[in-house]
């Protein structure tokens, strides 16, 4: 567990990093996942680390929150954190974030790797909980990067983001309403020093490349046809269309980048 959280409190110092040194305007700059800006980029992290924080320390808590869903509907939840936000200064925003993500790897510390915590749907084990956070993390700071034409290089913390994005194969399908296959792909994913994973190994179907890639495309941060990714297989090139990483309703995805949009 301690070296999942540190790989989370890298990722977010990361962020960090670069949201340190923008100026008010650019808090406003609209991301590629528009119409959201940087700022409400910033403001989905901090509220969901909030419920991350509180599902940790308090199901009944988390447990009553998640009945505003059903009062509000989901876009008007949805929707909380970023008025949050918007009604306060950059600093704030960010104070907000470290405040919030500071509490959640206090909280997930305290319990062991395989504790069952409440989540949107199914409970999950403290440590998948940690992994979620360092995804939405990377995923969203990925939006940030490059809405200000910024290029970070990869780290092996995305073994990480890969190994749930393989766990999420039948949930990209199941979320679509689509038959899921019999059979799985196997994945190998090279990292930035040269380090190979491999998953399904007796699979036929087949994704094979760069791990930053694959996590762009499962997270929806890149279409694979902008990628450098090898798929083999009717199976792999279907997962490839349909990969989703992040709990929610199927989202669009991104266009490839001849279709005019980033």
């Amino acid at each position: 567990m301690d070296a999942i959280l540190a790989d989370l409190a890298a990722e977010q110092d990361d962020l960090d990093s670069v949201l340190v040194g923008l100026t008010d305007e650019q808090w406003d700059t609209v991301t590629p996942s528009e119409p959201w800006t940087i700022r409400d980029q910033v403001s989905h992290l901090a509220f969901f680390e909030e419920q991350a924080a509180l599902a940790a320390h308090d199901a009944d808590g988390f447990g009553a929150s998640l009945a505003t869903i059903f009062d509000q509907g989901l876009d008007a939840y949805m929707a909380t954190g970023l008025d949050r936000g918007r009604a306060m200064s950059p600093e704030e925003v960010l104070d907000w974030w470290r405040r919030v993500r500071r509490a959640t790897v206090d909280a997930l510390r305290r319990h062991h790797p395989d504790d069952r915590l409440p989540w949107y749907g199914p409970p999950m084990r403290a440590a998948s909980s940690a992994v979620a956070r360092l995804m939405e993390t990377w995923a969203h700071g990925q939006d940030v990067l490059d809405a200000l034409d910024m290029v970070r290089g990869p780290t092996d913390r995305l073994f990480r983001v890969a190994e749930l994005g393989v766990k999420t194969f039948r949930f990209g399908f199941e979320n679509r309403g689509l038959e899921t296959p019999d059979r799985k792909v196997r994945v190998a994913l090279r990292g930035p020093g040269g380090t190979v994973r491999v998953w399904n190994d007796d699979c036929t179907d087949s994704v094979t490349g760069p791990v930053e890639e694959f996590c762009l495309v499962v997270a929806h941060r890149r279409n694979v046809a902008d990628t450098h990714l090898v798929i083999e297989g009717a199976i792999a090139r279907r997962w490839m269309e349909v990969a989703q990483v992040f709990a929610g309703p199927p989202g669009p995805g991104r266009p490839p980048a001849g279709s005019g949009r980033r």
